[in-house]
């Protein structure tokens, strides 16, 4: 028998929403709670903020002249910044105020596919005189990411702890309801509180879509491989290849001008022809010599 319910927004406001799922077989209304609390609590993806370079700073403990803030209480203001992004590659926004008075959130410039959600966020204070400078790196995830459990080379860069979740609080209540004389159906009452970069609606979709497409690989289960299962292609080339074009000793003219082409990695680059490589700008027969000799330096021997 298939099931056959109504889904009812009863009340929407802001970033919230409460949703009536009736009418439930009996026992229903708890399956389905429990399940899309659990799927929509910890499965969302969403965008938040893995790292910074503030101008003139070194490391979290600093201070900067002329904001009124330490650095750290920043950085604490920052990663509450909510971001809406459907990328799969890292992005970076950048920050530059200069005038006296409050610093907020929608004051960071973004690219093309890239918002500020909650933009009214204050930052920071700066007096007169000071400037606030940064380069946020902008990142797609799902969970809480630590930044212990990440590495960088790049010096001055602070890694930041990321909490991607679009879903802050999740409740469920089941009550009884009636169809006909029949009065032991359940309805279920939803209700989601978002951090506004996705709607309480699309959470409630997407989250029904996630838990449906598991419970499909029951009813007809696809093969895997192991790639499949690890979440990503295992590259040939290992840890290396996710290294970034400026950390394998290129000259800043070149590494800039393969980063904008889209070659920002040593694996994208390893897999670069000389044909490819010579139509980007500002880079000539020299310039691949010096590539190819910094690759051999990693154990990379490039596509011909």
């Amino acid at each position: 028998m298939e099931p056959i319910f109504e889904i009812k927004t009863e009340n929407q406001k802001d970033n919230y929403a409460k949703f009536e799922i009736s009418p439930l077989i009996s026992g229903y209304g708890h399956t389905l709670g429990v399940s899309l609390r659990r799927v929509l609590l910890s499965s969302l993806s969403g965008a938040a903020a893995t790292s910074v370079k503030l101008s003139g700073v070194r490391h979290q403990f600093s201070t900067l002249k002329g904001m009124k803030e330490d650095v750290l209480d920043f950085l604490l203001n920052l990663k509450k910044v909510k971001f809406v992004y459907d990328g799969d590659e890292p992005v970076k926004v950048e920050l530059s105020a200069k005038s006296a008075g409050e610093v907020k959130a929608s004051d960071i410039k973004t690219p093309s596919g890239v918002e500020v959600a909650n933009g009214e966020l204050v930052l920071a204070h700066l007096s007169k005189g000071a400037k606030l400078e940064a380069e946020i790196m902008v990142e797609k995830g799902v969970g809480y990411s630590p930044a212990e459990g990440r590495k960088t080379d790049k010096l001055g860069e602070i890694l930041l702890d990321a909490s991607f979740s679009p879903v802050e609080r999740i409740n469920y209540r089941v009550t009884e309801t009636r169809v006909g004389s029949v009065t032991d159906y359940d309805k279920l009452i939803f209700e989601i509180w978002t951090d506004g970069s996705l709607a309480p609606k699309d959470a409630l979709v997407k989250g029904a879509q996630i838990l449906s497409s598991y419970l499909k690989q029951i009813v007809s289960p696809q093969e895997t491989k192991e790639d499949d299962l690890s979440g990503e292609k295992i590259s040939s080339l290992g840890s290396v290849g996710k290294l970034s074009v400026e950390e394998i000793g290129l000259p800043t003219r070149v590494a800039n001008a393969l980063g904008k082409a889209g070659f920002d990695t040593v694996e994208k680059l390893s897999k670069a022809e000389d044909g490819q490589l010579t139509k980007v700008r500002n880079l000539g027969e020299k310039s691949l010599e010096i590539i190819d000799e910094a690759l051999q330096k990693k154990g990379v021997k490039r596509s011909a």
